[in-house]
């Protein structure tokens, strides 16, 4: 389907006493209970059944010994119940029990008067239009189902004095909104959500009356008497994004079952649906179903995506809603956290009903084809224990019931109190009292923003959706902090350093217990797989955002922020730690002599800038200078400066770094830890082979080099092998824009070994060069990694200037990106023989010249200069053919270039 637009302890069943409020809940007891032969009689309402039904007595102290217990264990053993595709006979008029009958004589008479003027949709449409209104909102945090994002939806006006906008709960939402709401006259006037139903799918927001200076809209009146099926209608809205579509239809159904639109998302149930084949679509969540007099008679809510199928809630529960929040009264909602779903009677006779009772039923209520059965029952609530799937609903407080109108009419009357339910389970009838709890109270309105993600309390909505308690602390967003310890959004949080977070409050003073920069153990389960708790090391990070609680106001609806104490911040003289090296076996050689160096990397950037999609990164990374504590790793490790660095040391040693340098073209970032904090532990310096550090020589295909690298389980992985191929790095410009690897040259290996990188060297373990992960993005713009050798070379001005000065390198760029070409390419743009000759003597056999395939935007002299298709010749007078000479400049603040350019040799500054 497509939308269009702590938890207390299990108990035994045989100990288990609900209460709600001072309330004590009875159980009802099964068939086969002993008891039944001591069993009394209870008249149901005259007519009913005809006469008198078998219930169990109530349950009393006297019954609670250890073999009432043991009896009870049998109640627990369930009938097997079967539940067929929802296929019902229709009824030609809906059941409105809320429709007295003054409003359906007011109706009729002004249906009279409104039929003398009419003779099409046309003047009804023209009236109606002035009160519709396309709806623009941003949700700005995710909370409970809802995430974070734009959308665009429909509303319409149903109380013009007011400032009354009635429109979808999705819409209006239960997480922070900003609206606003466009006119027909495209007026635009801010929207204020005052109220959304805990459970079925509408919602009200207010506007400012005054605002409006060029219309003054009428409110459309709601009329759900009038639904009926065969009736023609008209949907009013925003339909895909349009303003304002107007789409026709005939009502089919009016006791479809409410949409699923997945687990986990919002779902509307114990109601009933209308349907029609007008094919609504996303934006026009909200619009009102017209009859031709232009009442509502319903209220457009989603579709099918398979079919031309919309679906339509029924307005009997919005009228009484409408009415309180008019008068400035809260909405009283009550639950007995169970589902029901109602059922046609020859599957009702499958699970037992007596055809006395359908019958007193039929002649009850004719345009009824059935009546309420047991779904699921919410573990942990007032009817837990007591209820039973494939339970039939036969009467509340005494009332006959067949529809979920007149059940949540009693519900919401008694909220904080009991009904009495009469249930016929099997081949008999039951009589039990169960507390009704509130809605709202199981509805959350609280969250906690820590470490850049939300957490509020299990919710109804959640809970339902995978058959758990309601309450304890749930992820709505992970943010950086709980994704460090993988808990992510669906999650429920047990504990956090060892306390019990049971509810939103016990998660705010155990994190408030933590150390800024500390390392905490945490315990939760995801929402998927309830049964399987896992355990995670949580980095404490809070120095980046606020911790800060948000609470609805139920009155005005707006969203109150207060600001929480933030665990302080660890000491920054912390005892030295120390461990020993483990050393490779023989066999691994020489990888025993390059693994001292090797540290892993554990990055989180508090925030998604510069491009980045993730917020948590791992690779390794290795040591180049112990002493001052530098450490060196590829771009796709640490791919930004704003953000923390965990650095592994010997599989024991975890320490707090900082990026101190990324490079602007190279793929390498420098990391600097303190090197006091590891004090004793034998870690070395990476060693680099002199003649490929500095660039004299460099790594060519055929070349024999042996892999050094850190496997995905953060073992060694030792493999010799050779260079296959030498070429350009090429990787695509992402969207958003982020940091590219471009203007070098990268290497390629034979049997390539899977993993997260390491280094190239030769049998005495000389690093001859980097095995790195080099991100791009491929043409969906999905992010995509390589793994690609570099010459040590790049790291050669870094390494030399840091130990001289102890300062990173002057670098200076072209502000271009460069390719290669072959001469016969270059011979093809018009340069002449003697310049390739030249050439060609000069730089050894099948050189290839460097052309210019973008110039990037910066604004710099070189950029200026320089033109797509420009082919260099010369640097400094010397021919060029190496892209190093070129893709970084150390040191020269001009250099002088010779170009091939549209034929002619062009010479630059």
């Amino acid at each position: 389907m497509d939308r269009a637009a702590g938890a207390a302890p299990h108990e035994k069943a045989s100990d288990r006493r609900l209460r709600s409020g001072s309330h004590s809940v009875q159980r009802a007891t099964s068939r086969y209970d002993a008891a039944l032969d001591t069993s009394r009689r209870v008249s149901y309402p005259a007519g009913l059944l005809g006469g008198h039904v078998r219930v169990a007595p109530h349950w009393s102290p006297a019954d609670s010994g250890p073999g009432a217990r043991r009896r009870s264990l049998a109640y627990t053993d369930l009938m097997a119940v079967f539940y067929p595709p929802n296929t019902m006979s229709q009824p030609t008029v809906s059941d409105a029990p809320f429709e007295c009958a003054q409003d359906e004589g007011a109706s009729a008479a002004g249906e009279s008067d409104v039929a003398e003027g009419l003779a099409s949709w046309e003047p009804t449409l023209k009236r109606a239009i002035s009160s519709i209104v396309s709806i623009k909102a941003q949700c700005v945090r995710s909370f409970d189902t809802e995430t974070s994002g734009t959308y665009t939806a429909t509303g319409f006006v149903v109380d013009e004095r007011a400032g009354l906008i009635l429109s979808n709960r999705h819409v209006v939402n239960p997480a922070p909104v900003v609206a606003q709401a466009v006119f027909a006259n495209y007026e635009e006037v801010e929207l204020q959500p005052v109220y959304r139903d805990p459970v079925h799918d509408f919602g009200f927001f207010r506007f400012d009356p005054s605002k409006l200076r060029f219309m003054t809209p009428e409110a459309i009146r709601l009329a759900p008497h009038k639904a009926k099926v065969g009736m023609e209608i008209r949907v009013v809205g925003n339909d895909a994004g349009e303003k304002l579509s107007i789409l026709a239809g005939t009502l089919a159904r009016l006791d479809r079952a409410a949409p699923e639109y997945g687990t986990g998302e919002y779902n509307d149930f114990n109601t009933f649906y209308l349907q029609a084949a007008s094919g609504t679509s996303g934006g026009s969540s909200g619009s009102p179903v017209l009859d031709i007099y232009g009442d509502a008679v319903a209220l457009n809510a989603g579709g099918s995506s398979k079919a031309a199928s919309s679906f339509y809630l029924p307005l009997n529960r919005i009228v009484r809603a409408l009415d309180l929040v008019r008068r400035g009264q809260p909405v009283p909602r009550g639950t007995i956290q169970a589902e029901f779903e109602h059922l046609p009677y020859d599957e009702l006779r499958r699970l037992g009903l007596d055809i006395r009772i359908e019958t007193q039923m039929r002649d009850a209520f004719p345009a009824s084809q059935g009546m309420l059965a047991v779904r699921a029952v919410q573990p942990g609530g007032p009817a837990d224990g007591i209820l039973r799937a494939g339970d039939i609903v036969i009467a509340l407080n005494g009332r006959p019931v067949v529809d979920f109108v007149a059940f949540e009419d009693i519900a919401d009357s008694s909220v904080g109190g009991t009904v009495a339910v009469g249930v016929w389970r099997g081949d008999k009838a039951y009589d039990t009292r169960i507390g009704v709890g509130d809605m709202e109270a199981i509805t959350p309105h609280q969250f906690v923003e820590v470490g850049g993600g939300i957490v509020n309390e299990v919710s109804y909505q959640i809970a339902r959706s995978y058959g758990i308690p309601v309450g304890g602390v749930y992820v709505a967003s992970s943010g950086h902090v709980l994704g460090s310890g993988s808990a992510w959004r669906g999650s429920v949080i047990q504990s956090i350093g060892g306390t019990a977070t049971p509810n939103l409050a016990g998660f705010v003073q155990a994190f408030g217990a933590l150390r800024d920069g500390g390392r905490v153990p945490i315990k939760f389960f995801a929402l998927a797989q309830p049964h399987k708790l896992k355990v995670a090391v949580m980095s404490v990070t809070t120095h980046w955002h606020a911790m800060r609680m948000a609470t609805r106001d139920m009155k005005t609806g707006e969203w109150v922020y207060r600001k929480l104490d933030a665990p302080p911040r660890l000491p920054q003289d912390i005892a030295p730690q120390a461990a020993s090296l483990g050393r490779l076996p023989a066999s691994l050689a020489p990888g025993d002599r390059v693994w001292p160096s090797v540290v892993f990397l554990d990055f989180h950037c508090p925030y998604l800038v510069d491009g980045m999609k993730n917020t948590q990164f791992l690779g390794p990374g290795f040591i180049i200078d112990k002493d001052r504590g530098y450490i060196v790793c590829d771009r796709d490790t640490v791919p930004i400066s704003i953000g923390d660095v965990y650095i592994t040391i010997a599989s024991s040693i975890v320490v707090a770094g900082r990026v101190d340098f990324l490079h602007p073209v190279y793929n390498f970032a420098i990391i600097k830890y303190d090197p006091q904090h590891i004090r004793g532990t034998p870690v070395e310096n990476v060693r680099f082979h002199p003649d490929y550090l500095s660039g004299r020589r460099k790594l060519e295909p055929g070349d024999p080099v042996c892999l050094v690298a850190v496997g995905s389980d953060q073992n060694a992985v030792v493999r010799r092998t050779q260079v296959a191929s030498r070429a350009m790095v090429s990787t695509r410009e992402c969207a958003p824009p982020r940091f590219r690897c471009i203007n070098v040259e990268g290497l390629k290996l034979n049997d390539q070994p899977s993993c997260q990188g390491g280094v190239l060297c030769d049998d005495g373990g000389l690093v001859m060069g980097l095995w790195t992960s080099v991100s791009s993005q491929d043409g969906n713009h999905k992010d995509t990694t390589t793994m690609t050798g570099f010459d040590a070379s790049i790291l050669c001005a870094t390494i030399e200037s840091l130990a001289a000065t102890g300062c990173y390198p002057d670098m200076r760029s072209l502000d271009v990106e460069l390719w290669t070409i072959r001469l016969a390419a270059a011979r093809a743009l018009g340069l002449d023989s003697a310049r390739i000759r030249r050439i060609e003597e000069a730089c050894g056999d099948n050189p290839r010249l460097l052309c210019v395939t973008g110039v990037l935007a910066g604004g710099s002299a070189a950029s200026g200069l320089l033109r797509t298709g420009d082919v260099i010749l010369e640097k400094n007078g010397r021919p060029t053919v190496d892209v190093r000479d070129l893709g970084v400049i150390h040191g020269d603040e001009h250099v002088e270039l010779a170009v091939l350019r549209d034929g002619q040799e062009v010479r630059l500054r």
